[in-house]
């Protein structure tokens, strides 16, 4: 795989023309467009059919956390939008993680397209230790719970899962270098991190064994994001050689 192939741009905008002006720049250097709830609550699967017309890969991170039969039925409905990627909460539980599994298998069966990379979300990438202790009430490290989770996921039959870099190493112990990790919270050297805390760079991440990486505001928000992204691609380039 490229490594164009493994960036994600997350599309964290109000508005569709916002988002494709974004593609249009962007399409032939990035591997996925990261569609999040600020865009799908805004626009609505417009957003996803349009990004898909035009070329572009997406991931639906929407992060689905309910009971088994309400996602097993939204899994059904984003699958049927042709994405590349969804995520939903490794802490619902394994029953709710192998029903999406078995649901996204089944539709994209009917369908007769590819079936999307499932994902299961570890710990988000905004919390620290203090927080999941203190105020998530969650027994153990964060290492541990994030591979407490990502081993539930395997069990249920997912892809891979969302984790932050620096809890890579303990996802590929506990489940091995075929399982998809796609890493959040990636800041550029000397980036403002915003509301992230486990943060790592592009080539970072890469190096610490990534399979994609997600950025979003250090590129759509710069005056310039297209060379924002090649910044990105030649550092994560020389991790990858490395």
């Amino acid at each position: 795989m490229e490594v164009k192939e493994r960036l994600i741009i997350a599309l964290d905008v109000d508005t569709l023309p916002e988002a494709l002006s974004l593609v249009d720049l962007l399409g032939n250097r990035v591997g996925l467009f990261k569609v999040g709830l600020q865009l799908l609550h805004n626009e609505g699967p417009r957003a996803i059919q349009a990004i898909t017309q035009r070329g572009g890969r997406v991931f639906a991170d929407f992060k689905f956390h309910d009971i088994p039969n309400t996602v097993t039925q939204a899994t059904r409905a984003v699958v049927r939008q042709g994405v590349h990627m969804l995520n939903l909460h490794a802490a619902g539980g394994k029953e709710m993680m192998t029903a999406v599994a078995q649901a996204a298998r089944e539709e994209a069966e009917r369908l007769d397209i590819p079936r999307p990379i499932i994902l299961g979300v570890t710990v988000l990438t905004s919390l620290d230790k203090k927080v999941l202790a203190e105020e998530v009430g969650l027994q153990g490290t964060l290492p541990q719970v994030v591979a407490r989770w990502a081993a539930l996921a395997q069990a249920a039959g997912l892809d891979g899962v969302v984790a932050s870099a620096q809890e890579i190493g303990v996802v590929r112990t506990v489940c091995g270098k075929d399982f998809v990790v796609v890493t959040p919270g990636v800041r550029p050297a000397g980036g403002i991190l915003h509301d992230q805390k486990r943060v790592m760079t592009p080539g970072g991440a890469i190096a610490a064994g990534a399979d994609y990486v997600v950025i979003g505001r250090p590129v759509t928000a710069t005056p310039n994001p297209l060379a924002a992204v090649e910044a990105i691609l030649a550092e994560m380039e020389e991790s990858y050689i490395a």
